[in-house]
């Protein structure tokens, strides 16, 4: 399962609303192959759930995640910071065993 922290739950409602979507807009969460570390993490907004999405949802933001980024996510956590050593989404994945510098890109 995928979470939210609360600064991460703040920052996806305040990017809804300034894109004009409504909270049928889900976060979807995926893994590409790319980056220095072999897998770069994908973050948007969608609001099809296609059949092999796992579909969870906490804090009241709607997640999606395909079948396939579920192995590589479980149990990760999305957190926002918007402080001096870094602003943006950040992943906190147990099961990253490296991960790039700028925490785009991870492995396993």
């Amino acid at each position: 399962m995928v979470t939210v922290s609360e600064s991460a739950k703040n920052k996806i409602v305040e990017l809804r609303q300034k894109d004009g979507l409504t909270d049928e807009h889900a976060i979807r969460v995926g893994v590409q192959g790319g980056g220095c570390s072999g897998l770069m993490y994908d973050l948007q907004f969608d609001a099809t759930q296609q059949p092999s999405d796992h579909l969870v949802e906490d804090k009241g933001i709607k997640i999606l995640v395909d079948r396939k980024s579920l192995l590589y996510l479980a149990g990760t956590e999305l957190d926002f910071s918007d402080g001096l050593n870094g602003k943006g989404f950040q992943f906190k994945n147990p099961n990253a065993s490296r991960t790039c510098g700028c925490g785009e890109s991870f492995s396993v």
